[in-house]
């Protein structure tokens, strides 16, 4: 493996375990209700990227012939998620956590990101995921590196979504109603 790749890779799991590590919440939080999610997305996440990096060095399904630019173009994706995953985190400041809480003051974030879709930090995830499997230069690592991260992460919206409504009823319905989960204007 390269020294950019192994970089950027390293540094896509550093940022993950310091946000698992600092963002986690406290026992004064107002409600908690992870549903095991947390710990399934980690399963998952380990997994797909074990299986996407195996049948890269296994299989060649090229997405494009030259592999230096589908490698360099996959870590600008990661790096570019990393960012935007970091930004929608700040954005979202102390209600922030990576288990599932609503904190002591919560409110529902509706301005910046979070004005056009509901699950930013998703997102940007789910693009460095599409970055990893794209960087791979392997069709069915793309999809082995994201299908199962994106079908945990419906899984976890849906844990979140269920919270945030029973917490702020009509005020986080009306919010889903003029936002989208993921893509802007799309999903």
């Amino acid at each position: 493996m390269n020294t950019p790749a192994t970089f950027v890779y390293l540094l896509w799991l550093f940022s993950e375990i310091v946000l698992n590590r600092v963002m986690r919440g406290s026992s004064s939080d107002k409600t908690r209700k992870d549903s095991g999610s947390l710990v399934i997305i980690w399963i998952v996440i380990i997994v797909s990227i074990i299986a996407a990096g195996n049948i890269a060095a296994l299989n060649r399904t090229p997405i494009a012939p030259s592999y230096q630019t589908m490698l360099y173009a996959g870590l600008g994706i990661i790096l570019l998620g990393i960012v935007l995953r970091l930004a929608a985190v700040l954005s979202l400041g102390q209600f922030f956590t990576v288990s599932v809480r609503i904190r002591e003051g919560h409110q529902v974030k509706k301005d910046g990101m979070y004005k056009y879709v509901r699950h930013p930090s998703y997102a940007a995830s789910l693009l460095s995921f599409v970055g990893y499997g794209i960087s791979l230069n392997n069709w069915i690592s793309l999809a082995v590196g994201v299908i199962p991260v994106f079908a945990a992460f419906l899984y976890r919206m849906n844990v979140e979504e269920k919270v945030l409504l029973e917490n702020f009823g009509s005020e986080y319905s009306e919010y889903m109603a003029r936002t989208k989960r993921l893509l802007p204007f799309v999903y």
